[in-house]
């Protein structure tokens, strides 16, 4: 179980594909950026899966299918069945089937990935805010036109009951960081004054979800984003690894809560292969890659040069024990532009 307050990166004797059974792994950041594979993603999946580690994809982008996911997937060299893909669509939608009557109207305001999993929980997916829908539900769909949002709008206005599977204000693509499904609900949400029931990441719906379909015992939450891989993880009381491969930068980890730390840090997927080193901590500090970070008179002081992770995880030990329960205030970019990350 994760440390509710963690004060440095944790380590692990063993690779973290041996110790622990199941990877949950983010898509958008971690195995891809849009429709290209990240570098190394692959290979070091491929290994863990080949020594018994059981992979299965976790995503709070709500418009594909998981037969789709599974298929682009097998097609970057990674052989999935779709029940290894678990997403915010089919958490939203059992979390909307045990609040409605059984064949209920749902506005689906999404892709196809979030209609699928509506009709398997028995709902029925329509168009229009006068359909009488008994709820109505925002997924990403990167065709998503004005007017469906102005439909959503119109349903909540009238008191309708409304979800979302995620609130992620940013998704990331092959040409950068574009507007995410959170962005979408923030349009519904100005326009109406509600507030909607949220099952994605990082809320418990999509933990219980996943566990749900993965009979998970020991699993591994992977992912890019603080806000909802690693909040995700905490919440369910679970560790994690974060990998540097999506939107976070090294001066957000720094800065981190309490609930947006991660049990280990790494560059990309191959950190999953051996064990994760212990955070040397010394008389007055922590020093690890040619850097001594330590804490003097309540802020984050450093000494040394050079780049490297075990740099960046001697600083999140000297800013996470500066910051204690709260946020660190120390400052982060003029400390990582000299770390070089």
């Amino acid at each position: 179980m994760s440390e509710r307050v963690r004060k440095q990166p944790g380590r692990c004797e063993r690779a973290l594909s041996e110790a622990y059974d199941t990877a949950l792994l983010d898509l958008d950041g971690v195995v891809y950026a849009g429709g290209s594979v990240i570098e190394h993603a692959v290979a070091s999946l491929t290994t863990a899966r080949d020594g018994g580690m059981h992979l299965a994809y976790v995503t709070n982008n709500a418009s594909r299918t998981p037969d789709t996911v599974a298929g682009q997937l097998t097609g970057f060299g990674l052989p999935t069945a779709p029940t290894d893909v678990i997403t915010s669509a089919q958490a939203v939608a059992r979390l909307i089937a045990g609040q409605v009557p059984e064949g209920a109207k749902v506005l689906a305001v999404g892709g196809e990935g979030l209609r699928v999993a509506l009709r398997e929980r028995g709902l029925v997916p329509v168009d229009s805010a006068d359909d009488d829908p008994a709820a109505v539900v925002q997924g990403f769909d990167p065709k998503l036109n004005w007017e469906r949002l102005a439909e959503a709008a119109y349903a909540v206005q009238r008191g309708v009951p409304w979800f979302a599977s995620n609130t992620d204000l940013t998704i990331p693509k092959e040409r950068g960081i574009a507007p995410g499904n959170g962005a979408l609900v923030e349009v519904v949400r100005t326009a109406t004054g509600g507030t909607p029931q949220v099952a994605g990441k990082p809320e418990t719906p999509m933990h219980r979800e996943t566990v749900l379909r993965t009979g998970a015992r020991r699993p591994l939450v992977i992912g890019d984003r603080l806000d909802t891989d690693i909040e995700g993880a905490y919440n369910g009381g679970v560790d994690s690894l974060l990998v540097l491969t999506g939107v976070t930068t090294a001066a957000e980890l720094l800065a981190a809560p309490p609930q947006h730390r991660p049990t280990y840090v790494d560059a990309d997927l191959r950190g999953l292969l051996g064990p994760q080193p212990e955070v040397s901590e010394e008389t007055d500090g922590f020093g690890c890659g040619g850097w001594t970070a330590s804490v003097r008179d309540g802020a984050l002081a450093l000494d040394g040069d050079g780049a490297s992770l075990d740099g960046l995880r001697a600083l999140c030990a000297a800013a996470w024990t500066a910051a204690g329960d709260g946020t660190c205030d120390a400052d982060a970019g003029k400390a990582l532009a000299r770390l070089g990350l």
